[in-house]
């Protein structure tokens, strides 16, 4: 009787040793006399909720973010440029326009290399017009000279016109240079309506990106869309299909109804150089700089304050695409200058 008494002491003390973490249900069960306590052990888990911290920088006022950006031009020798021009009558009072952004490519282009011609939109005349191009020291005058005496249309067909100029002009053919750039701007108020060689913006882009080994660009002075434009009234006027070919070229686009076309044409013309540095159009956190070629982050760069402009210290090669995105501002420092090279996110 003693014996089993100590064995139930024993499994009792246990018991309470380990009762602390578990639950214990027990039974009694025996064997012939003698019986013993059982002991069964139910393990209990329980949630607790333990906090973690995560520490995390948040600027107080981050800014906005902007992307400078350009498609490197490829270095090439001289330019030919082709100024194809609505000659309708609605034209006319555009007249100062015109000439004043001729004037000020001329004043751009670099010292040698360039040679311009100007054209009739309207493609039978563009097929025969015949006036030797300007080519580096001539000016405003002899500009001026060549528009008022160049062939007129009425047809409003700018795609098919270049197509005629470069293709189908014998005497074009006299002067146009296989080995050197090309740049075509468009000037129009009334939506492109070419239909012999391209009924599809598609169909332009794919032929004209095709010509001087992909050494190509384009730049037009249009009718924008009436929430856009400063006189357009009427979106049946809108350049859309001129609009949306230059944009895949990443050309320049001004309006037609701007009283000065001059900034938009010299960045036309700078376009034609490869670029060694370009300045921001915002004055950036500088911390926050970061430059992309073709999506790859680069460090061949410097930023100087003093002019808000990225120098490159390697230069970016042929058609590489940069992108120069960084935080800024909007109340300090204002926009320094519309580059046409601008995104904003």
């Amino acid at each position: 009787m003693a014996h089993k008494f100590l064995k139930q002491l024993l499994v009792f003390v246990a018991a309470v040793l380990t009762g602390c973490t578990t639950n214990m249900d027990y039974h009694i069960v025996g064997s012939g006399t003698e019986t013993v306590t059982e002991v069964v052990y139910e393990t209990v888990y329980e949630e607790i909720e333990v906090p973690v911290y995560i520490e995390v920088e948040v600027p107080a006022d981050p800014g906005l973010i902007w992307i400078d950006s350009f498609i490197q031009p490829q270095s090439v020798d001289g330019v030919d440029i082709l100024w194809i021009i609505d000659t309708s009558g609605s034209m006319n009072r555009y007249d100062a326009q015109l000439m004043a952004g001729i004037e000020a490519m001329l004043l751009a282009l670099p010292e040698s290399g360039w040679r311009l011609a100007m054209m009739s939109n309207d493609p039978p005349q563009a097929s025969i017009e015949s006036q030797f191009p300007l080519v580096p020291g001539d000016d405003a005058v002899d500009a001026e000279n060549m528009y008022n005496n160049m062939g007129r249309g009425h047809s409003e067909e700018g795609f098919d016109a270049a197509y005629e100029y470069l293709i189908n002009n014998t005497y074009a053919q006299t002067w146009l240079r296989y080995d050197a750039a090309l740049l075509v701007v468009f000037v129009s108020d009334e939506e492109e309506q070419s239909d012999a060689h391209f009924s599809s913006v598609d169909g332009f882009i794919s032929w004209y990106q095709g010509l001087r080994s992909g050494s190509v660009y384009l730049s037009s002075i249009v009718n924008l869309d009436p929430s856009e434009s400063l006189c357009n009234t009427n979106s049946y006027n809108n350049g859309d299909r001129y609009v949306e070919a230059t944009e895949h070229f990443g050309g320049q686009i001004v309006d037609v109804c701007s009283e000065d076309w001059s900034a938009g044409v010299v960045d036309a013309a700078s376009r034609l150089e490869p670029y060694e540095y370009l300045q921001l159009t915002y004055e950036p956190i500088e911390e926050s700089i970061r430059v992309f070629i073709n999506g790859a982050l680069n460090y061949d760069w410097y930023y100087s304050s003093t002019d808000n402009t990225i120098y490159f210290t390697i230069i970016p090669g042929g058609n590489d695409l940069v992108e120069i995105g960084y935080r800024y501002f909007p109340d300090e420092g204002g926009d320094t200058g519309d580059t046409g090279l601008d995104t904003a996110v």
